[in-house]
């Protein structure tokens, strides 16, 4: 036999890498952002041809030179009437697009409702969507008639796909939401552990001592709750909070009614909070609703002891019971504040190997493998 019969034979035994396409509306900012870039090199890790697709050329993240990016811009096709109308006519460019210069996919998925909306009307094949939040309380279904609406249109669109959910709590409330109108499943968010850490040594902040909070000013934080909370402290070590959002000036203002001007720093946001984290005496969280809690698992990778509020779900699964306190319960949240001042170790707990991103993306695969 010829050598070059061999070779062919060998090349046909060799089988296609697969392919997945993440969908976001952009890369600027936010922990569902950061989410697929560490996703997509977790595939890239497992072997796959990894695609990022994203509707604004928005960019805050180092680009990673495995991964490929494009960008098919939504904003002129704002000015068509009607939001389903022209979600439906942008999803018919998306599939064109994809079909022409991108080609087959084994996996799209979908992240955070711009992309979802579109996708909904995708003649596409393979499309999964990742909820990254709590959806009953983000989106307050139980507040209105317009909430009603929004519920019922949710369910249209989720119906059409199964349904990747980023915490076992954002399965369960999913469910409850909506009911079985899809298949759903589990799988944690992926933590990049070796990038955190070369991070975190970037440098050491002029702080000493203090206590840290990463998060958005917006109502799911409670950064109320946290302000009143360590005013019934004894205030010995100083308050850090990173973040931007539309309550900051709110709290500021409730620092200087309290009298903590000296004491809590607005520092803003950050491109790099990990240092920061890392140099904490201890981090805590006082949301009343998260998705996975990022933040929480990316200050167990840097060894920083973690107290947060028992929302509904991400942090009882990713902290021993004694970590967390009662949602809205200033006393209850000042006196485990009290706590970790006195010995913040004791808050410590591990980080789960688990969730590393090569990992994470295997369950992706499975869950993919399980429903063709």
């Amino acid at each position: 036999m010829t050598n070059h019969v061999i070779s062919a034979q060998k090349m046909n035994n060799i089988k296609p890498k697969k392919k997945v396409l993440l969908v976001i509306n952009c890369l600027q900012g936010g922990g569902a952002e950061r989410v697929v870039l560490t996703l997509g090199q977790g595939f890239f890790e497992l072997g796959y041809d990894v695609h990022i697709l994203r509707f604004k050329p928005l960019m805050q993240y180092d680009t990673n030179p495995n991964l490929n990016y494009h960008v098919l811009k939504f904003k002129p096709y704002k000015l068509i009437p009607g939001k389903e109308r022209r979600d439906k006519i942008f999803a018919s460019v998306v599939d064109k697009y994809v079909t022409n210069y991108i080609g087959h996919f084994d996996m799209i998925l979908s992240n955070l409702d711009r992309a979802d909306s579109i996708l909904s009307y995708s003649k596409l094949p393979n499309i999964f969507y990742v909820i990254h939040n709590t959806v009953s309380l983000l989106y307050k279904f139980h507040k209105n008639n317009i909430a009603t609406q929004l519920k019922s249109r949710m369910a249209e669109i989720y119906a059409k796909h199964p349904c990747i959910c980023v915490s076992v709590g954002a399965e369960q409330d999913f469910i409850k939401s909506f009911g079985h109108i899809t298949p759903t499943t589990a799988i944690y968010n992926p933590i990049d552990k070796e990038s955190i850490q070369k991070q975190a040594d970037a440098f050491v902040p002029e702080y000493q001592n203090y206590i840290i909070h990463v998060g958005s000013f917006k109502d799911a934080k409670r950064h109320d709750v946290l302000v009143k909370a360590y005013a019934q402290t004894d205030q010995s070590m100083p308050l850090i909070l990173l973040g931007q959002g539309k309550h900051k000036s709110e709290i500021e203002q409730l620092v200087t009614e309290l009298n903590l001007a000296n004491k809590v720093l607005f520092l803003g946001f950050r491109d790099n909070p990990f240092p920061y984290i890392k140099h904490a005496q201890f981090k805590i969280l006082t949301s009343n609703w998260e998705g996975f809690a990022l933040v929480i698992a990316e200050a167990l990778v840097l060894g920083t002891p973690v107290i947060s509020t028992n929302c509904p779900s991400g942090p009882s699964e990713l902290l021993p019971q004694n970590n967390l306190m009662p949602m809205d319960d200033v006393e209850a949240i000042a006196d485990k504040m009290k706590q970790a001042m006195i010995n913040p170790q004791q808050f410590k707990a591990p980080f789960d190997e688990n969730l590393l991103p090569v990992k994470i993306a295997k369950q992706y695969d499975t869950f993919m493998e399980s429903i063709k």
